[in-house]
């Protein structure tokens, strides 16, 4: 078997190679690097001989007061994961790395582990008894998932912390939820839709909700919606200016990469969304809605639209991103209820991993993990 080598390829490159490999999540497009302006982006490439057989986004932090770098893929790298030696990819990407000054290589492999359907999420949230996700069957397991965790802790990388989020952003949910589209027509995706979501979107629509696209100048418009949401539900907001950011770099290379959408009643925007698009799946992200409507359903319709409009230009799935796991009554658990009830499936990922590089690898982590304590 020809050994591999990574070295650093053009955006072109990397673009052209995205154009093939339509399951590549969002953050692992060259675009996404100039959403991150606190990271350095750099694409790189696997070959084998000339041909390069992988692509993935790296960014890099340097630790304050060093010349050293945490490097991090996230929901990458889009290799060969059941390969009985991921060494073979992974080796040359350290090897790479640790030239370019890093201390540190944190991955997240693009995997779903186990995933659970959504009767019986439903039902775990009705049993009292039931605390987790972990506690119902599961629909499917993937047991090649489950090798690739003990072949990677036999080569020195560790799980990380799954309470990350905070400092340098690291970080991307343990557990998600997905809307299976490929196949399937807007009246299947119907008739998946449990009764509570049926009622939410009859009261939108008898009350004369409207869903339109929005543009680069209703950004201002969704950003207040969107820190009012924040507020309510105690997360720190972004700035107007990393959407704006968001936009630009996104939508550079194809102008339907990021859309937003707008749910209106009466003239006032009440709830919006952006919807990313990369390749066969489509993220709905930063949901949001304002003080006033929420009991007219906004959110539920704007929804329902972006599905259909995602299911109608292909798309095979749809991530609603984040849910929390713990069955349990509080603030997350309605979130939980609100995507399940869509039909779709909860998943639990693969999760993020690290390792240390070279001789002052450990050292540099522990100092990174205080400044992010400290922050």
């Amino acid at each position: 078997m020809t050994s591999l080598y990574v070295r650093e390829i053009t955006r072109e490159e990397h673009l052209a190679h995205l154009r093939l490999t339509p399951d590549a999540s969002h953050l692992q497009i060259p675009e996404w690097g100039d959403v991150k302006p606190d990271w350095l982006p750099e694409s790189v490439g696997w070959f084998e001989g000339e041909a390069m057989v992988a692509a993935a986004l790296v960014l890099y932090r340097p630790l304050p007061g060093t010349r050293r770098y945490l490097a991090y893929l996230p929901d990458g790298p889009a290799i060969d994961w059941r390969t009985p030696r991921p060494e073979r990819w992974l080796d040359p990407l350290v090897a790479h790395l640790e030239r370019i000054g890093a201390f540190s290589v944190r991955i997240g492999p693009p995997l779903v582990v186990r995933h659970w359907d959504a009767a019986t999420v439903a039902a775990g949230i009705a049993a009292p008894e039931i605390r987790h996700l972990r506690d119902l069957p599961a629909a499917g397991i993937d047991g090649f998932a489950l090798d690739a965790a003990e072949r990677l802790r036999r080569l020195g990388w560790r799980p990380c912390e799954e309470a990350g989020g905070r400092g340098f952003g690291l970080g991307q949910p343990r557990y998600g939820c997905h809307i299976p589209l490929a196949g399937r027509s807007v009246d299947d995706l119907r008739d998946a839709l449990a009764p509570h979501w049926e009622q939410s979107l009859n009261t939108a629509e008898m009350a004369g909700v409207r869903i339109s696209w929005g543009s680069a100048s209703d950004l201002p418009e969704f950003h207040s919606l969107y820190t009012m949401t924040a507020a309510h539900d105690g997360f720190k907001a972004r700035p107007l200016d990393y959407f704006q950011r968001m936009w630009k770099a996104l939508n550079a290379e194809d102008d339907d990469r990021l859309r937003l959408y707008l749910a209106q009643h009466d003239g006032e925007a009440i709830s919006a969304a952006l919807m990313i698009n990369v390749g066969s799946r489509a993220w709905h992200s930063y949901a949001a809605s304002g003080r006033h409507g929420r009991q007219l359903r906004p959110s539920s319709l704007l929804l329902w639209r972006m599905l259909c409009d995602a299911q109608a230009a292909g798309a095979e799935t749809y991530d609603l991103r984040s849910i929390t796991p713990a069955l349990t009554e509080d603030r997350l658990l309605g979130r939980l209820r609100f995507k399940t009830g869509t039909g779709g499936r909860a998943v639990e990922y693969f999760g993020e991993w690290e390792r240390p590089v070279g001789s002052q690898g450990k050292v540099l982590q522990r100092a990174l993990r205080i400044y992010l304590a400290r922050r």
